[in-house]
């Protein structure tokens, strides 16, 4: 079995979830493409070695991928990505003809022009009911028609069973030139909590819960400093395996990824939100796993798992943000750090210091550890043995994670309305 890392590539990369699985499997994610110039910055940070495409995809020519990244003529071996899917979502108006779903196409042609081994397709689970099964076989005989077989039945694959502590529910599409084997779904890993077809998985451990993906992490309150900045030396408590995992105490023997220089004692992308002593007592009086009637915020069950953490649309599409779960045990909406712990990010890893991009940036991507089940699968088939780096990588540029819209843009030299600009609301 030969020893070296495969070439990935990632369309739609958002922050970088999926970059950050398909690291975590043993792959080099040479190139990222991203159209939002905060994300762009907040990946180019973490993922330091690599090249991030600031551009629309509709724009962005497989050329350009090759030359301006250390792709150059090399083969790739995968290329994996969701584009952006809210006409699909069971949330939205599901609707066929919305502009947004024109993009998987693109995806599709950058497919057939880079002609990688593999490819992998990641959507919300909505794409694959009602009259959008239709639309999914348009995409899978698109794919056919430049060369590629389509695993089928497709799935909908639930991060849960892969070690993450929350409910999120993925449609993939794994897919394969003609002349190489289909890969096959990941089998479950995990055990969830309170699982209605647990016992088919009871031989497996379980799901890490709210409460050991939390528990170590310090008390904000405690940290005044946290009101002004997201981050602060702390005293943390005692971890749990998966929270040892996270903070870089223990490596699984699966993990394949470039170490990271950053201060261990520091607590990070945890900006504090003040809230009004009516909402304090309102989340207080809320049970775990209950919903608040008001603001209609749900409340984290300690000994179960997060609910599907979201992102929001932007001001152009109707309500710009989406509710932040309340914490299980304080009265008041996670951090950006809690639901990076939630979606089984490494404490390493940064988010945009506010906390309306960095709970935007985590709702849009794909849990790592999910993204690294079906990367797996790949490697297998790639009958690769993985490199496991060793020396630690510096991050990026902090300033990478404090730029607005305008600056952003500025440094990838793109349009600042690119994206629709956020509307704020009025304080009531």
């Amino acid at each position: 079995m030969k020893t070296k890392r495969p070439i990935a590539v990632d369309l739609f990369a958002g922050a970088g979830g999926m970059t950050l699985g398909f690291e975590q499997a043993g792959f080099d994610v040479l190139a990222a493409g991203e159209i939002d110039p905060i994300h762009c910055a907040v990946h180019q940070y973490n993922f330091p070695l690599w090249s991030v495409f600031c551009e629309d995809i509709s724009k962005l020519s497989s050329d350009k991928i090759r030359i301006d990244s250390k792709i150059k003529n090399q083969d790739i071996d995968v290329i994996f990505g969701g584009p952006p899917c809210q006409g699909f979502s069971l949330i939205g108006k599901r609707l066929l003809e919305d502009s947004r779903n024109l993009l998987v196409f693109h995806f599709v042609r950058i497919v057939a022009e880079l002609r990688p081994k593999y490819f992998v397709f990641e959507n919300v689970k909505g794409i694959a009911s009602g009259k959008h099964q239709t639309f999914i076989q348009e995409l899978i005989n698109k794919f056919e028609y430049y060369g590629y077989r389509v695993r089928q039945p497709y799935q909908v694959l639930n991060a849960a069973y892969y070690g993450v502590p929350q409910k999120r529910e993925r449609l993939f599409l794994l897919g394969c030139r003609q002349d190489l084997v289909l890969p096959n779904y990941p089998e479950p890993t995990f055990q969830p909590p309170y699982s209605p077809v647990a016992k088919r998985y009871s031989h497996l451990p379980q799901t890490p819960t709210v409460r050991e993906a939390l528990q170590d992490l310090p008390k904000i309150e405690n940290y005044p400093e946290l009101t002004q900045q997201d981050w602060a030396n702390v005293r943390f408590s005692k971890p749990s395996m998966y929270a040892k995992i996270l903070r870089g105490i223990v490596k699984t023997t699966n993990d394949y990824s470039y170490p990271r220089q950053y201060n261990s004692r520091q607590l990070t992308s945890s900006l504090r939100t003040e809230h009004s002593i009516e909402s304090i007592e309102r989340f207080a009086a809320t049970p775990p796993g209950k919903t608040e009637p008001i603001s209609r915020f749900h409340k984290l069950d300690p000994d179960g798992l997060c609910n599907t953490l979201r992102a929001g649309t932007p001001s152009s599409r109707g309500a710009y943000t989406s509710p932040r779960p309340i914490h299980p045990f304080i009265p008041r909406c996670i951090t950006v750090r809690e639901a990076a712990r939630l979606h089984s990010y490494p404490d390493w890893f940064r988010f945009h210091v506010t906390k309306w991009h960095g709970c935007r940036q985590i709702g849009n991507s794909v849990p790592p550890l999910l993204a690294q089940a079906v990367a797996a699968e790949i490697m297998k088939l790639l009958k690769i043995q993985p490199e496991k780096p060793q020396d630690k990588i510096k991050l990026g540029d902090e300033q990478l994670l404090r730029f607005d819209m305008s600056q952003a843009a500025k440094y990838y030299g793109v349009d600042p309305h690119i994206i629709a600009p956020r509307t704020r609301k009025k304080k009531s």
